[in-house]
């Protein structure tokens, strides 16, 4: 089946190699190679996760930076985007994992502080709506960071406030929520992630994702019940609101950030996806779009569950439009592509079947297969 008119490229990351916007510039000039007289918009895309402030970038938002503390307490250089009063907080810029030094984990001390500064930096540039983008974090701290840099003041038996981490919540005793900034009350917060865990339990936040941040059981473990400590403090502080806020979906996201942007933001969750292809105006870039090209790294089953190209093919879907996908390795069947509305994929191991080739050359084999996408669709 062949398309005529204009294609727009919502497509994600592939991470480890190209950034979304690298991604679009890619597929855009394989399509010209192959034809030239094609019309090609490109909107990058994010889910909420590692990349989310570069997509809200190249779809005219501007960056904005400032000095916050990274996971390891150490000063980071981060990002924000802010279109008028909009602003696109990326958390793992402030607390991510790709901060950390190679091969080096923080499990039970890294912060999300940072990320509260990040929110604060915000509010000064004259943000009154906030999206909270969540994933790709090195912390399980459930979001106590982020609530102290904004004011909250969370206390040992001491008196003293807590170390930075999610293992020192177990010394919590006090919470004090008097002191968030006040702008806090005035700004409407959107929790962007992809996944709808609770706070704790076997699904919860320490147990389900601890592990890829470096925690052993014992960890896992430990931080399950620090953040169940954390869910007790503020119930005597807040009420019952506390205990429901770590049961909704969302609060455990990123390490339990979620949980804190629930019920010390008052945010409302959605899925990333849905957010940013709302603020970066997917609907309106679909005007005359013949043909949508979205993609991701690794299209797999975690594709299904809420990210990028899923969200994308569905907001396509429902405009009745086609969508096809791009991607370095395919890892689902074509009953489960098509399930997600996505007609066929286009992975570069087609054309180069060594992954850490593709990794390595991900710009040039993302043509080939673009070219090749552009004559078979086009």
């Amino acid at each position: 089946m062949t398309d005529t008119g204009r294609v727009l490229i919502a497509a994600d990351k592939f991470k480890g190699s190209l950034t979304a916007p690298e991604v679009a510039e890619h597929v855009a000039a394989g399509i010209r190679a192959a034809r030239p007289a094609a019309e090609v918009v490109a909107l990058p895309v994010a889910d909420g996760g590692d990349g989310t402030v570069d997509a809200a970038v190249a779809g005219g938002f501007s960056p904005v930076e400032a000095e916050v503390t990274g996971p390891l307490g150490l000063p980071v250089l981060a990002s924000f985007a802010l279109r008028g009063d909009v602003a696109i907080v990326e958390m793992a810029q402030a607390a991510g994992l790709r901060l950390l030094p190679p091969f080096t984990f923080a499990p039970m001390t890294a912060t999300t502080y940072g990320t509260g500064e990040l929110i604060e930096a915000a509010l000064n540039a004259g943000a009154r709506t906030v999206v909270l983008g969540v994933g790709g974090s090195a912390t399980t701290d459930g979001g106590a960071g982020m609530l102290a840099a904004l004011g909250a003041r969370l206390l040992d038996v001491d008196g003293d406030p807590v170390a930075h981490g999610g293992g020192p919540l177990r010394e919590l005793v006090a919470a004090d929520l008097s002191g968030l900034d006040p702008r806090l009350k005035d700004t409407e917060f959107v929790l962007a992630g992809d996944v709808d865990n609770p706070l704790t339990g076997p699904l919860g936040a320490a147990a389900v994702y601890g592990p890829q941040k470096g925690a052993d059981p014992v960890d896992v473990e430990t931080l399950d019940a620090a953040l169940t400590n954390l869910v007790c403090v503020l119930e005597r502080t807040v009420g019952a609101r506390a205990v429901e806020c770590a049961d909704a979906p969302g609060a455990g996201a990123a390490g339990g950030i979620g949980y804190a942007a629930l019920l010390g933001l008052n945010a409302t969750f959605r899925p990333g996806i849905e957010v940013l292809l709302d603020v970066l105006g997917f609907a309106a870039a679909l005007e005359r779009t013949s043909l949508v090209i979205t993609g991701e790294g690794s299209l797999d089953e975690q594709t299904l569950h809420g990210k990028a190209p899923a969200g994308v093919a569905a907001a396509a879907r429902a405009a009745g439009l086609r969508t096809v996908a791009v991607c370095g390795r395919l890892a689902i069947g074509e009953d489960a592509l098509r399930g997600a509305g996505i007609e066929k994929a286009y992975p570069l191991t087609s054309v180069e079947p060594d992954v850490a080739a593709c990794i390595e050359n991900a710009g040039p084999l993302l043509e080939r297969v673009a070219r090749l996408l552009a004559e078979e669709q086009l």
